[in-house]
């Protein structure tokens, strides 16, 4: 390891140490005055973020998640205060009891240590990731995108003259350098760095899972389904497939792919009709096409080729597969699904039964919008990512999925024979 790295990441971990010894009213009042320097620097982190986004065209679909704006700094800022209201899982007692011999044993959650997180053009993580780290006990650091490297470099000096004025070591949020050097020498920290996390697309995930010496929850990849069932209430599709598609196309939780049955197929123009006020481009297979060919702009109406299916767009474009019965729909999730959300529609209670018991996926909705998948909305105040494994966390991660446990034994001489 680059010895350079090496005392940083050393650094960081002795701040995770002085972390242990503050106090969640300590931690509350750091994040009270990160969400009022944040206020009061408006203006320049939107000069910074600027400056990223001169670098980068409208048209791409990461421009939105590169976008600052007024509004959604003090949406960051409320977020943070939500974090202040929550209570910190660390040092939580999971399970205790006394066994025959006498010894005491207490289950107690703890935080993992270190935690890297690398992550694309999307600057809101920096407070995200640090606000429930912090929280919950963990130092980080944070390796952003090339495309939001004016951002992230404001955002992380913003934090860390908080947390020296607060008499914190400002190593508890450490932002790497932008290269691609830094993102080598995070994953192959073993000795100092205890979980790395990836936010971003399919391909950052891939590469952080097959390359990291570290071990990796990974979040963010979505590619979202909603099924139209035979029993699905027209308005409430409608409605359920306007928001989950065109709410935000830049975010994991946005609509890929309706499933339709074909008995609906009839219904189709109507599901689809405020779609086109966006200028949403579907790419349909032929009993789709057909349905929509008299309905749907021209323009906007393409066939689907085997491209179309299992793809996370992040944009205003959306597949539709028709199919003939729950099962075969269920398959197709199953098939292109990345294991995010996936929605049916439906008011056959049979159907939603079935559906929720076969579809493996973090998020399974009946009759709501797949835009619900976000940790503030599901109550956690913020969120690090959504994981899609199986292993320690699922769905939304916030403060809880931030800390492991150990165990502490209380005894009185015991000795085993």
């Amino acid at each position: 390891m680059n010895t350079e790295y090496q005392t940083l990441f050393r650094s960081v971990v002795e701040a995770s140490k002085d972390l242990n010894l503050a106090t969640e009213e300590k931690i509350n009042a750091v994040l009270e005055a990160v969400a009022k320097e944040t206020e009061a620097n408006i203006p320049e982190i939107l000069s910074e973020n600027q400056k990223d986004l001169d670098r980068m065209k409208p048209s791409n679909p990461k421009y939105d998640r590169l976008l600052l704006n007024e509004q959604r700094i003090l949406d960051i800022v409320k977020d943070i205060r939500n974090v202040i209201s929550l209570p910190s899982p660390a040092g939580r007692i999971l399970l205790e009891k006394t066994l025959a011999n006498g010894l005491h044993l207490s289950r107690i959650a703890v935080p993992f240590g270190v935690i890297g997180v690398i992550y694309e053009a999307r600057p809101n993580v920096s407070f995200d990731v640090f606000s429930l780290c912090l929280k919950s006990g963990n130092a980080v650091i944070l390796k952003g995108g090339s495309d939001a490297v004016f951002s992230n470099s404001a955002i992380v000096a913003l934090i860390r003259k908080v947390l020296k004025q607060q008499d914190l070591n400002p190593n508890i949020c450490t932002l790497l350098p932008n290269d691609r050097a830094a993102t080598g020498e995070l994953m192959n920290a073993r000795e100092y760095v205890d979980l790395i996390i990836p936010r971003g697309g399919k391909s950052l995930i891939n590469f952080v899972r097959e390359n990291s010496r570290i071990p990796v929850i990974e979040t963010g990849a979505g590619v979202c389904h909603t099924y139209f069932h035979n029993e699905g209430n027209l308005q409430k599709g409608k409605d359920i497939i306007f928001n989950a598609k065109t709410r935000k196309v830049s975010v994991c939780n946005s609509l890929d792919c309706l499933v339709i049955d074909k008995e609906r197929l009839q219904d189709l123009p109507y599901l689809c009709k405020d779609l086109e006020k966006k200028n949403v481009l579907l790419y349909a297979d032929a009993p789709a096409y057909e349905a929509l060919s008299s309905s749907y702009p021209q323009e906007l109406l393409n066939k689907a080729d085997e491209h179309s299916f299992g793809t996370e767009f992040l944009d205003y474009k959306m597949a539709i597969k028709t199919v003939s019965n729950i099962e075969e729909a269920i398959a197709h999730i199953s098939l292109y699904s990345s294991k995010h959300s996936e929605a049916i529609i439906s008011e056959d209670k049979n159907a939603v039964a079935l559906f929720e018991k076969l579809v493996d996926a973090a998020c399974v909705y009946a009759n709501a919008s797949t835009a619900f998948t976000d940790g503030a909305q599901f109550g956690l105040g913020a969120e690090i990512g959504i994981s899609t494994q199986k292993i320690h966390a699922r769905g939304p991660m916030a403060l809880e999925e931030l800390c492991t446990y150990k165990w502490i034994i209380k005894g009185n001489g015991q000795i085993r024979t």
